[in-house]
């Protein structure tokens, strides 16, 4: 999980997520996840730094039965206040799929917890296309000057 406390709490600003297709802490559309479409839901981000260069997103599950699931990484997306629904801006990484796009929400069992993180830089990232999430946050861990998050829930349908 990528450190914040590196830097000074005062000195990272919040950043407003949300999302059209549900609110926080309450259940992600089937649509989103491996039942469904399995395409990313919209974006709103409010609060952004004027001083903002880039954005990126994190998009993980903390209860996965062996260790954090990386779902989505994006990197080097333009400052923007939405990210529409089945779209990226930025350059994708590797999630834990294997794979180089969004992967939704399929949890083996349980209901699951998926963070929507995202992070406004003070610059643009040099990161290869192989990179993976631990790449990202090394990346990013000096970067940030603005943090928020989305969390939505997801239980899988039997």
């Amino acid at each position: 999980m990528i450190a914040t406390e590196s830097i000074p709490k005062t000195d990272i600003r919040t950043l407003d997520i949300s999302s059209a297709a549900f609110a926080g802490n309450t259940y992600i559309p089937s649509k989103y996840t491996c039942d469904g479409e399995n395409t990313n839901p919209p974006l709103n981000i409010g609060n952004i730094p004027k001083e903002t260069r880039s954005l990126a997103l994190i998009v993980d599950d903390p209860d996965g039965p062996i260790r954090i699931w990386t779902h989505w990484i994006v990197w080097n997306i333009p400052p923007t206040k939405k990210i529409k629904e089945g779209n990226t801006i930025g350059l994708e990484g590797l999630n834990d799929f294997g794979q180089y796009n969004y992967g939704g929400p399929c949890p083996p069992s349980g209901i699951h917890h998926y963070h929507f993180k995202v992070y406004a830089l003070d610059n643009v990232l040099d990161l290869k296309k192989s990179s993976a999430k631990h790449d990202l946050e090394k990346a990013i861990s000096s970067h940030i000057i603005a943090f928020g998050e989305l969390i939505g829930l997801y239980k899988k349908a039997l």
